[in-house]
């Protein structure tokens, strides 16, 4: 006799749930990931494991990933992927959806319900051209990048591993596939709310708002006035402390279409981003991105357009234009805010006052004229609070101007009540990292593991789950950049 698909099927032991698939097939297509040749771990996050309650041991097995390459049926989950639409560098781009991304379901676990997504799965309804697979090397990175800024408190999807095969895949050149998987609270997009709205399926707008605010928003129903705006008004907040939080670590994402903005205010879709060597405000990271709309400095700017074309797509559920312009309203102010308390935070600086914004901005300005390296600065500014200021002195070009403005910076720090300066050095070290994914050790560890060996990726991933620890052996981590650094290039190409 037959044995059954969902006999077959492995059961992982996990409570799944679907409440995206319950939303209905105007939001997804049901398909099961498409199986690569002898899959491999790459990599994987035990914390992640953890966090779906996962058996590392199992997990790292040769059938742990089999599992996650999508090889194997997971009994409970029910494979899907969703359609959405979006601007893509500020265009109108019409329906997109997940190309390679499909959505096992969600996993509840120890503390909550998780989604899990495998990226580079295999074509679907919505690969429009591409192949629905993803690349070692893109995958490495996002990989890394997602465990990395979570490590930095920034909110983020997360990555429990990622699963290599020898299956070639074109791009530029000939690579080898691999799989990313992928955990967040809920991956639905800015541009969910677009597809619905532009194709005038409001009723189905409708459910996916209600279906946020009830799972993710729920305060959203007591507010005054319109749900819906209060929704907007929530995910505004959310977006600006999240891009508050890149501009201070000196993250860009490379490539922030309405399509990759996490309707939760998550770091998501790593692709062509980059952590600043050398300051440059209008560094950009994406070499697509040919106009530079996505450059470091115009982030902030980016996400207000990005919002404000969500407002317009939930109009059709407000009562009027002018309620979604006045949700948006409070971005404005509510995201300088969040980067100054950010960066008087790097400055040690408890409370922020009259003047601090002056400070921030007139040490911004002599760090780019003289390109100084973003991360080792703020480290060395961090352990010269108790004393010698020369190693970060001798960063500057502008050494006149640099002694001018560390007088005021100390001036400022003597003034706070209670200022210990130990105390502020420590709290310093551990606002501003050590080591964060430079592209250079990412391209180290890419470029051993195209050999098989992941030594190099698992050595680099440890350091950045503990980025603000001072760890013996690790300090080419934390060096400034090789010469060929500044050669890398990295396009939307994955």
């Amino acid at each position: 006799m037959n044995t059954t698909l969902e006999e077959q099927a492995i059961d992982l032991g996990l409570t799944w749930h679907n409440r995206f698939a319950d939303l209905g097939e105007a939001f997804h297509t049901l398909l099961r990931p498409t199986p690569l040749p002898s899959p491999r771990w790459v990599g994987t996050s035990e914390s992640v494991a953890r966090l779906l309650g996962l058996d590392l041991q199992w997990l790292e097995s040769d059938l742990g990933a089999a599992t996650f390459t999508g090889n194997l049926p997971i009994a409970g989950a029910q494979p899907l992927a969703s359609v959405y639409s979006g601007h893509q560098f500020g265009h109108w781009a019409g329906q997109l959806g997940d190309g390679r991304a499909i959505l096992l379901g969600e996993v509840d676990g120890p503390t909550g319900l998780l989604e899990v997504q495998l990226k580079g799965a295999g074509l679907t309804p919505y690969s429009r051209m591409g192949d629905g697979r993803a690349v070692l090397r893109s995958s490495i990175r996002e990989f890394l990048c997602s465990e990395a800024m979570h490590a930095l408190g920034i909110p983020t999807s997360r990555a429990l591993g990622v699963t290599g095969s020898p299956a070639p895949v074109r791009r530029e050149e000939i690579e080898t596939a691999a799989v990313v998987t992928r955990v967040a609270p809920s991956f639905i997009r800015f541009g969910h709310f677009e597809h619905f709205s532009h194709s005038g399926q409001h009723a189905q707008l409708r459910t996916l708002a209600d279906f946020v605010i009830d799972h993710f928003y729920p305060d959203c129903r007591a507010a005054p006035g319109n749900a819906y705006a209060a929704l907007l008004a929530a995910v505004s907040e959310r977006t600006a402390e999240m891009v508050a939080q890149w501009q201070a670590v000196g993250f860009c994402h490379g490539v922030m279409n309405t399509d990759n903005m996490s309707i939760l205010g998550l770091t998501i879709d790593y692709g062509p981003f980059q952590f600043l060597d050398a300051f440059n405000p209008g560094h950009i990271c994406n070499h697509s991105d040919t106009g530079g709309r996505y450059a470091y400095n115009r982030q902030p700017n980016i996400a207000y357009w990005n919002l404000f074309a969500l407002g317009q797509a939930l109009l059709p559920l407000m009562d009027d234009q002018q309620q979604a312009l006045d949700a948006l309203e409070p971005y404005k102010a509510h995201m300088p805010a969040a980067l100054q308390r950010r960066m008087n935070a790097k400055l040690g600086l408890t409370r922020v006052q009259d003047g601090d914004a002056e400070l921030t901005e007139s040490l911004m300005k002599l760090m780019a004229a003289d390109a100084v390296d973003f991360t080792i600065f703020w480290r060395r500014l961090s352990h010269a609070v108790t004393g010698n200021l020369e190693p970060v002195r001798d960063m500057f070009l502008q050494r006149d101007a640099f002694d001018t403005w560390a007088t005021r910076w100390r001036e400022r720090l003597q003034v706070l009540p209670g200022f210990d300066a130990g105390a502020t050095s420590v709290q310093m070290l551990q606002t501003n990292p050590r080591v964060v994914l430079r592209n250079h050790l990412g391209e180290i560890a890419i470029r051993q593991a195209r050999q098989g060996n992941f030594s190099e990726l698992a050595r680099l991933q440890n350091a950045l789950e503990h980025p603000f620890e001072e760890v013996a052996g690790q300090e080419d981590l934390a060096a400034f950049p090789p010469d060929w650094a500044s050669q890398i290039e990295i396009s939307c190409s994955s």
